[in-house]
């Protein structure tokens, strides 16, 4: 049975991946494209319905997203969101203004049309939440106004060549009935299955990777984290042995991490793991660096270094091709996906230090992201029914450099007792602690871009921020 999807176009919001995340509670899955993706490869996900995104621009900016307008009339249902609402109003023959009264915060919408199937089910009036500061002055030709606050319309239909908007944000928490609009959109309008699940996922999954690697062999470069754990498990899953996961001790791990990653992968789970104690090399290259972003390339070059000398030895050993490995595993997210082809977003490039992404290129692996289509708690429900423990999947995230990323000195000032465990336990090597080692979380669109329209996450409420951050990392 082929999976349903619906296409969520990018327009630069900062809620992008909160609307994808939403669908994907009610099992239905979603794709997130920038706006400026071509017709062909919209149309070649065969969605069942399309969503057009939030963002900070203007639709009459000079430098507004350069969407194709073919996109409303592919025939399949459209739901326009905030920005979504404005670019058809106004690439279907309407007109939108700058608004006399900017809409942002909390407003109540009263919902005039309670036929809507987009409507189905919810009271005359709705509490919303508002972030914009255009309105649609008039509209296309077909279209008629289904809901407005007061100050501005809130919602707009022509059911015939079935396309709906609403200019609030039915993703947000702070829209307490909004997940029963995305809901009436995908189950009453674009008639969703709501079969994407867990054990579809590691069916379908497990067989790609089979199909993928024939009777190659695979290496997979292991953290002992959530990502590349469950990556692991499921290429496992499908080709056993013939996965090998190579776990380096860069001498900066947490205390015990490099016995209870082997303990816990190897021991419980059977991995297959070449587990390499270079900790004594990697502190050699550390010794007396004091900048952290030294210390964090040079803790990847080392690392590159250790994983091709396995990986050359692996393939003596497994007898592939010529000597040659073909395939490596990587935990590849989808906010990292999402993040490196954003519009005009919170976030441009995927995090450097992220996967192992920085191998060269004469060792000519072919990626496998089983992953890649995933959030974080996805991932976490992935490795559940994969049946991994609860040890593993609730790990709080590390950076990859490790505790080399710390502060000599404690917040009183005085010297932190932090200690570096490998082959040989010391002081983490002084520098200064550097954020952009640890867990991204998510931040707001730089402000020249952001500047009365939609608000950065700096500036929404606490309850949104948190919406936000988990859309990111949880």
């Amino acid at each position: 049975m082929d999976t349903q999807t619906v296409v969520i176009l990018d327009f630069g919001s900062q809620y992008t991946q909160l609307i994808a995340r939403r669908i994907r509670e009610q099992n239905v899955f979603s794709v997130v494209l920038p706006c400026t993706a071509p017709l062909s490869k919209v149309q070649a996900h065969h969605p069942i319905g399309m969503i057009l995104s939030g963002g900070p621009s203007s639709v009459y900016d000079a430098d507004a997203p350069a969407a194709d307008p073919r996109v409303l009339s592919l025939g399949v249902p459209v739901l326009g969101i905030c920005y979504g609402l404005q670019f058809i109003v106004h690439h279907l023959g309407g007109k939108v203004r700058p608004a006399p009264k900017h809409e942002y915060g909390h407003a109540e919408a009263v919902l005039e049309d309670s036929a809507t199937p987009l409507f189905a089910g919810l009271p005359p009036s709705i509490h919303v939440w508002m972030s914009h500061g255009d309105e649609a002055l008039e509209l296309p030709a077909g279209f008629h106004r289904t809901a407005a606050t007061s100050n501005a319309l809130a919602g707009i239909a022509d059911e015939e060549r079935r396309i709906w908007a609403v200019q609030f944000h039915p993703e947000v928490h702070h829209t307490p009935l909004g997940a029963q609009v995305i809901k009436n959109f995908l189950f009453a309008i674009c008639q969703a299955r709501g079969d994407w699940t867990p054990a579809r996922f590691i069916e379908s999954t497990v067989a790609q990777v089979r199909e993928k690697v024939g009777a190659g062999h695979v290496i997979c470069g292991l953290s002992g984290g959530v990502d590349s754990s469950v990556a692991a498990m499921l290429v496992h899953r499908a080709i056993g042995s013939r996965l090998t996961c190579i776990f380096v001790n860069n001498g900066v791990l947490r205390k015990n991490e490099f016995r209870n990653v082997q303990e816990n992968l190897r021991g419980k789970l059977g991995l297959n793991i070449v587990a390499v104690n270079a900790g004594a090399r990697f502190l050699e290259k550390l010794a007396g660096v004091t900048d952290p972003e030294i210390k964090r390339k040079r803790i990847g070059a080392e690392f590159i270094a250790v994983f091709e000398e396995e990986a050359q030895r692996i393939a003596q050993e497994t007898g592939g091709p010529d000597g040659k490995l073909e395939w490596l595993v990587q935990g590849t997210l989808y906010p990292d996906v999402i993040e490196s082809s954003s519009v005009k977003g919170p976030s441009q490039t995927i995090k450097s230090h992220h996967n192992v992404g920085g191998l060269p290129e004469r060792m000519k692996l072919k990626l496998i992201e089983p992953l890649r289509d995933l959030f974080k708690d996805e991932v976490r429900r992935i490795g559940r029914d994969l049946g991994m423990p609860e040890e593993i999947l609730g790990r709080q995230p590390f950076p990859g450099p490790g505790l080399a990323a710390g502060d000599e000195r404690g917040r009183d000032g005085r010297p932190a007792d932090i200690r570096v465990y490998g082959s040989h336990s010391r002081r983490v090597l002084r520098g200064r602690h550097d954020r952009r080692l640890g867990p991204a979380s998510l931040r707001g669109a730089p402000a020249h871009l952001q500047p009365h329209r939609e608000r950065g996450a700096r500036h929404q409420p606490r309850g949104l921020r948190r919406d936000l951050k988990a859309a990111r990392n949880h």
